[in-house]
């Protein structure tokens, strides 16, 4: 298997936590092990949550692990000058453009509690699709039409090719917030497509976004992104089994080193919440390699 370029793609929404870490130090192992580059890609469109010191702290972390990378950004001044994703917009709202035009977009202004209260799984299902508000109304979301989506083919890790249904979670997704900026879902795959990405490792938490911008591609009509490979791993959970979070602060790698903990230490700690034995980054590979 030939595989050229990997991502490690953080939003500096938050200090970065233990599951963080496991999904960049599984994204090395990989790329050490088929020798492909790694890009960083810091997704920063979410300006409302966007912080100079969660960007620094990406830097702090990836130094601190050893976790090194070929491509992107290695300071803040270079990040925001170069790298930032605002620097990518164009190339963003002309996919919009596109997908405006080949008619696979609705308008939508439904907030969070009106969902909540349309279907208490809190999932959108289509409530605006036949509304026909015009996508140039002000304060509406653009939806992409998943209605007519059939099965979605996907090449796995390490030599497979599954087809999916899109789940409930990953029907009628967004691609223009309502504050008129490119969502996710869509930057995330001219990103990809801008760089020539063709392995994407991220947690199974994940599953869905990959469906949704294999979609997106399909709409775009380029197949370079339908061959990519995705490697869905296992999610990293807490000692009360739930998904780690920015939020929770103890996890977290930055609070970790003011504690004074050394690398060894993380990854003895990563071991201890998967049942492991791990002490440095070959114990990681022997022990997480699939």
């Amino acid at each position: 298997m030939e595989l050229k370029l990997t991502r490690i793609a953080p939003t500096p929404s938050g200090f970065l936590h233990l599951g963080n870490l496991y999904s960049f130090l599984l994204t090395k192992a990989l790329a050490e092990k088929h020798q492909a580059k790694i890009l960083l890609r810091i997704d920063d469109l979410d300006r409302d949550r966007y912080r100079q010191e969660y960007v620094q702290d990406i830097f702090d972390t990836l130094d601190f692990m050893e976790i090194g990378y070929d491509l992107g950004p290695k300071t803040i001044k270079e990040f925001e000058s170069e790298w930032s994703q605002i620097h990518r917009m164009n190339s963003y709202l002309d996919a919009l453009d596109k997908l405006r035009d080949a008619k696979v977009l609705f308008a939508c202004d439904c907030t969070r509690k009106r969902i909540q209260q349309l279907d208490s799984s809190g999932y959108y299902l289509g409530y605006c699709l036949d509304r026909r508000i015009p996508l140039e109304r002000p304060e509406t979301a653009w939806r992409f039409n998943t209605f007519y989506t059939d099965f979605i083919k996907m090449k796995s890790y390490p030599d497979q090719e599954k087809a999916y249904t899109l789940p409930e979670d990953g029907a009628f997704f967004i691609v223009r917030k309502k504050d008129r900026l490119p969502a996710y879902q869509l930057t995330s795959v001219v990103d990809d497509i801008h760089y020539g990405v063709d392995f994407i490792v991220r947690g199974t938490d994940l599953l869905s976004s990959s469906l949704d911008q294999l979609v997106v591609a399909e709409a775009l009509e380029n197949k370079e992104f339908s061959q990519i490979i995705f490697h869905h791993h296992a999610l990293l959970k807490g000692p009360n089994k739930t998904k780690l979070s920015k939020s929770e602060g103890a996890t977290s790698i930055q609070f970790l080193r003011n504690e004074g903990k050394k690398p060894k230490d993380i990854y003895q700690m990563i071991g201890n919440l998967i049942n492991q034995e791990i002490s440095d980054f070959e114990d990681f590979k022997r022990t997480q390699l699939p």
